[in-house]
């Protein structure tokens, strides 16, 4: 079982180092490339004022904020959840760099690096798309996801997105919503609840067989004798 967590954070500003904390957490669940539902999201009170920038950027103000838990109140569910999967992020360091810096001022040992693995989408679309921009929107352009309804950035919102556009970057979606019935309205690529892979996605990682396991699979053939009809072909 593969279980991956795509992140994201809202912060009151950019340096960790200059005071701001996260004031958003949004993380949605795949488990073997299929959206689980089991997601966790949770507003937090940073304690500071909120840069007017970053409120431009994700519309999150103190006022909202002032009766939610701070990030020590849900540190430990939070690490809980993220313990032992692969953590896709877009522009990791930025993320990385606010969750431990929350992890610091709570006095614990605990950092994301030693309790998950780290996949930066930012530096995967800059290799499948060198001299391209691969900000999240621009990537959604590129993968024909309907971002439409993101008229502001959002933990939870951008993290749903990054799940479409990582399994889109790594081959396309592999689950079909067979039980559903009908398509997502205004989505041009669905259709009876099949997601449909752009025509101009990147192709397929093919991986050959090394020696070694060619010739152990010549042995299996041979084991299953004259009735192998593999090795007739």
């Amino acid at each position: 079982m593969t279980r991956l967590i795509v992140l994201d954070t809202e912060t009151t500003g950019l340096e960790p180092e200059q005071g701001h904390r996260i004031i958003e957490i949004g993380c949605v669940e795949m488990v073997d490339r299929r959206l689980t539902g089991n997601n966790f999201h949770q507003y937090l009170q940073p304690d500071r004022e909120i840069d007017a920038a970053a409120v431009e950027v994700h519309g999150i103000t103190n006022e909202f904020l002032a009766d939610k838990p701070h990030f020590v109140d849900v540190a430990v569910d939070f690490i809980d959840y993220v313990r032992g999967a692969e953590l896709i992020i877009h522009n990791a360091p930025f993320d990385v760099g606010f969750l431990n810096h929350e992890l610091q001022l709570m006095g614990t040992t605990d950092r994301i690096g030693e309790l998950c693995a780290v996949t930066d989408t930012l530096v995967m679309a800059k290799k499948m798309h060198p001299g391209q921009r691969n900000s999240l929107d621009a990537l959604c352009r590129r993968y024909d996801i309907d971002n439409s309804h993101r008229e502001l950035h959002g933990a939870l919102l951008d993290a749903e997105i990054l799940a479409d556009v990582y399994l889109m970057m790594t081959g396309g979606q592999t689950a079909l919503n067979l039980d559903s019935g009908v398509g997502e309205s205004g989505s041009d690529n669905v259709s009876d609840g099949i997601r449909r892979l752009p025509a101009g996605r990147p192709p397929l990682m093919v991986i050959q067989a090394n020696p070694d396991e060619l010739t152990a699979h010549e042995k299996v053939l041979e084991a299953m004798g004259e009735s192998c009809l593999w090795s007739k072909r």
